[in-house]
């Protein structure tokens, strides 16, 4: 697993600072407590599974129990902890901690006084201020634990370098516009993007191109908004409708449609009238150096108040494909014409 970098001075959700690192979820590592928070399920999984592997890995006798906050019955974490005869370790994967009962919340405050010797508890919690006196006191420092911070993955940025690190670890390189294609694919499941990232992997060889992207995932809604996002934008009035019509045709819903229009153009606001090379402003605008060159070039043909009416069409359309309007086809033809009119009202 990558190195550990801790950042035990992050502000923890009390509101107090945390005595314990606060690492990513790759950065997972065995600790007399694992403390899993925040509201991304899917990254809290790997967590998980990345923690029982490394452990497996170091002992293959790893014994592995699963207990759920919500339904505890008293004493039976003390009683998982307690030495066995053989003293195989343990890794206890306790669900629902933010859902725990009373008597779950005094065995673990009773056992973080004392941690069992190879023996490693993973305690979920998706949120929420249930259980605020254990997890003050594991942020404190009690029971010699980390946390790992689950967080969901809402900027476009974020789920780029998800991506991205999926193809590190694999020992893969994947060009720029293979990524923004793949990413662009499975831009509402986290799940599902990993899966793609995990095939591209096992079923290609060498650099992972654009078009190796296009064969594997060519037929996504998600890829094919963006097909007709990139045409119109660019002002191919013909041919953002043809991928328009087409894309319907195949099964495209139109709300996802409009949501590529809408990240474009957000992501081309962003970028605008800024000053800087990509590397300079990424983390000051939230995202890779490469999206802020494409911005520019997209911005390219394009003013300020062309930008603002196109932003106000996708806001409008947005609408109409969400019931305020009874043809959503309509809506989205007509935000294909305004936006490959860079916004510019009608000669």
């Amino acid at each position: 697993m990558p190195a550990a970098r801790s950042r035990s001075g992050s502000t923890a959700k009390s509101g107090a600072k945390a005595a314990i690192p606060q690492l990513a979820w790759h950065e997972i590592r065995p600790a007399p407590v694992v403390l899993v928070t925040g509201p991304e399920a899917f990254l809290a999984d790997r967590a998980s599974r990345v923690l029982r592997d490394a452990l497996r890995e170091q002992d293959a006798s790893l014994e592995v129990h699963d207990l759920r906050a919500d339904g505890y019955a008293p004493g039976e974490l003390l009683t998982l902890a307690s030495p066995s005869l053989f003293g195989e370790p343990r890794l206890i994967r306790v669900e629902n901690v933010e859902k725990c009962s009373d008597a779950f919340l005094d065995d673990v405050l009773d056992y973080l006084a004392a941690p069992a010797d190879d023996t490693v508890v993973l305690l979920r919690h998706g949120g929420g201020v249930r259980g605020k006196k254990m997890l003050d006191a594991i942020r404190g420092g009690q029971g010699g634990g980390i946390e790992i911070v689950c967080g969901e993955l809402k900027r476009d940025a974020d789920r780029y370098d998800f991506a991205a690190a999926e193809f590190r670890h694999a020992g893969r390189s994947i060009a720029p516009a293979a990524l923004r294609a793949l990413v662009s694919a499975f831009v509402d499941d986290l799940a599902e993007l990993a899966s793609a990232c995990q095939q591209l992997v096992a079923d290609t060889e060498g650099e992972i191109t654009a078009a190796v992207v296009e064969k594997y995932y060519g037929g996504r809604v998600e890829t094919n908004a963006f097909a007709v996002a990139d045409a119109a934008i660019a002002g191919q009035y013909g041919q953002a409708l043809a991928l328009l019509r087409h894309a319907l045709a195949t099964g495209a819903d139109p709300v996802p449609m409009v949501a590529a229009f809408a990240m474009k153009l957000r992501t081309m606001a962003k970028v605008g009238g800024s000053r800087g090379s990509g590397g300079q402003l990424a983390g000051q605008l939230g995202l890779a150096p490469w999206q802020i060159d494409r911005a520019r070039r997209d911005l390219q043909g394009w003013g300020e108040e062309g930008l603002g009416r196109a932003i106000l069409a996708v806001a409008e359309a947005d609408a109409q494909v969400k019931g305020a309007s009874r043809d959503p086809i309509y809506a989205l033809e007509t935000l294909v014409r305004v936006v490959a009119s860079r916004g510019l009202p009608p000669a």
